[in-house]
C-alpha cells in the first residue's frame, strides 16, 4: 500500500475570514467550471436543442475579440466571458445580455505582458470565470506570472492577487473555484507552485499550499467525499485532498500521472484521475486516503473531463474514441468512435451527452449501457476548444470561425 504523502507545509493567514455575503445563483444558472455541482451535469428536466447549426435554432451569437478557450459562466441575466486579445496586448472580461447576447460591458484585466502560448491548443484565456452572485472571478497568466481578479456585476475591478511566478510549459487554464468565504486558486509548474484560499471579498489569502516543480493544468474541484467537502486536485503525480477552508491536508496519495488537465469527479468511493504525460493514463483511487488504486488503464483522457453516472464511467478519449465503464471495476462496456479529435469536456443533459470536437462537431450521443449511440451531429463554426455551458434550456457555445487568413471567435446561445 503506497505510504500518505505529507511533507508539503502550509501557511494559514493570520486574519480572520471576512463576513463573506452567501453565494447566490438560480436553478437556470451555471456559476463556474463544470455547472454548479462541479461534474458536468446540466439540469437533467431541461429542454434544450439536440440539433442546431449556424441558422438552426440561434437565439442569438456575439462577437468575441481575441482568442479565448474558456467557457461562459452564466447567472442571473448575465453570460460572462474571458478573452485576450494577443494583437491589442488585453486580457479581458466579456458582460453579454443573457437574453439578446448584447454586451452590456468589457473590462481589461491585464493591458500588455501577453506572450505568445507554446502549445498551439493553449490559449492565454483558457480560464472559466466564476461567480458568486457579487463578484465575478478570473484568472490570467500575465508576464510570467498568475493573477486572480475579481470584478463587480458592472464590470469595476475590485481587487487583483498575484498567485505566484509562472514557468511557462504549456500554457495555463486553471479555472478558479468559489466556496465558502473563499476563492479557490490551482497555479502549478516547473518553478513550484502554488494553492491557495483567497477571501472572495478582500483578495487576501487565507492559506497558501507550495506544490512541486513540475508543469500541471488541473483546476480545482470541491467534491463531497466521505460525507464532507473535499478539495480534490490531481497531477504532479499525486491525488491531493484538502479541506477546502483551512488548506489542511485530508489525504495525499500517489495516483495521478505528472500532467493532468482533466478535473475530477467522484461516484462518492472513488476519485476518477486521468492524465497524458509522461504515461497516459485513467484510474480509480479510493477516495478514503488509503492509496488504494482499484483499477488503472492506459486510456489516454488527457485533456477532456469524464462524466459519472449511475455507477459508469463516461469518456470521450482526445483521440476521439467515446468509452463507457463500471466505475467500480474499470470494466470496459462499451467503446465507439466519433470524428476528431477533442479537446472540449463533454457536458451530460438527462440521458444525452454532449461532445465537441475541435472542428467545431457536436456528437449528441445517449449515456446508455447498450453501446455508442449518436443521435445528432451538430456543425458550428470551424474549430472550438471550449466546453459547451448548458443551463436553463439554452446553450452557451464558443466557437470560431476560420478563413481568408483571418480568426474570429463567437459566442453562441442554441435554444428551441
Amino acid at each position: 500500500m503506497p505510504r500518505l504523502l505529507s511533507l508539503a507545509v502550509l501557511t494559514l493567514a493570520l486574519s480572520p475570514l471576512s463576513a463573506a455575503d452567501p453565494i447566490a445563483f438560480g436553478p437556470d444558472d451555471w456559476p463556474w467550471w463544470r455547472g454548479p455541482n462541479r461534474d458536468g451535469h446540466a439540469d437533467p428536466k431541461q429542454q434544450i436543442p439536440l440539433e442546431w447549426s449556424e441558422t438552426k435554432n440561434v437565439v442569438w451569437k456575439a462577437p468575441v475579440p481575441g482568442r479565448g478557450h474558456g467557457s461562459p459562466c452564466v447567472v442571473g441575466r448575465h453570460v460572462y466571458l474571458a478573452s485576450a486579445d494577443m494583437q491589442n496586448q488585453v486580457q479581458s472580461v466579456h458582460c453579454f445580455d443573457r437574453a439578446t447576447g448584447k454586451e452590456l460591458w468589457k473590462t481589461d484585466v491585464h493591458k500588455g505582458g501577453l506572450k505568445q502560448d507554446r502549445n498551439v491548443k493553449s490559449s492565454l484565456a483558457s480560464c472559466t470565470p466564476a461567480c458568486d452572485g457579487q463578484r465575478v472571478f478570473v484568472n490570467f497568466l500575465n508576464n510570467d506570472a498568475v493573477y486572480a481578479t475579481a470584478l463587480d456585476l458592472t464590470g469595476k475591478q475590485l481587487w487583483q492577487e498575484r498567485i505566484d511566478d509562472y514557468v511557462n510549459h504549456q500554457g495555463f487554464g486553471a479555472s478558479p473555484a468559489v466556496y465558502g468565504p473563499l476563492l479557490l486558486v490551482a497555479v502549478d509548474h516547473k518553478g513550484g507552485g502554488a494553492l491557495a484560499g483567497l477571501d472572495r471579498e478582500t483578495g487576501k489569502a487565507v492559506w497558501t499550499r507550495p506544490r512541486a516543480k513540475v508543469p500541471n493544468y488541473s483546476s480545482p474541484i470541491v467534491l463531497k467525499l466521505n460525507g464532507k467537502d473535499q478539495l480534490i486536485l490531481t497531477g504532479t503525480d499525486l491525488v491531493t485532498s484538502l479541506d477546502p477552508l483551512t488548506g489542511k491536508e485530508n489525504w495525499e496519495v500517489k495516483g495521478a500521472t505528472t500532467e493532468c488537465v482533466t478535473s475530477t469527479i467522484t461516484d462518492g468511493t472513488h476519485v476518477f484521475t486521468s492524465g497524458g504525460y509522461p504515461k497516459n493514463h485513467v484510474a480509480a483511487v479510493k477516495a478514503d486516503g488509503s492509496g488504494k488504486v482499484a483499477w488503472e488503464n492506459g486510456t489516454r483522457v488527457y485533456v477532456p473531463s469524464m462524466l459519472v453516472k449511475d455507477g459508469h464511467l463516461f469518456a470521450v478519449q482526445d483521440a476521439g474514441t467515446a468509452v463507457c465503464w463500471a466505475s467500480a471495476t474499470g470494466k470496459e462496456v462499451w467503446s465507439g468512435r466519433l470524428r476528431g479529435t477533442f479537446s472540449s469536456s463533454p457536458v451530460l443533459v438527462g440521458e444525452h451527452i454532449l461532445a465537441t470536437n475541435e472542428a467545431g462537431r457536436t456528437f449528441v450521443f445517449k449515456a446508455s449501457l447498450k453501446g455508442l449511440e449518436v443521435v445528432a451531429e451538430n456543425q458550428l463554426g470551424d474549430d472550438a476548444f471550449a466546453t459547451p455551458t448548458v443551463c436553463g434550456g439554452r446553450i452557451y457555445h464558443r466557437v470560431a470561425t476560420v478563413g481568408k487568413g483571418s480568426r474570429q471567435e463567437w459566442l453562441y446561445c442554441l435554444g428551441r
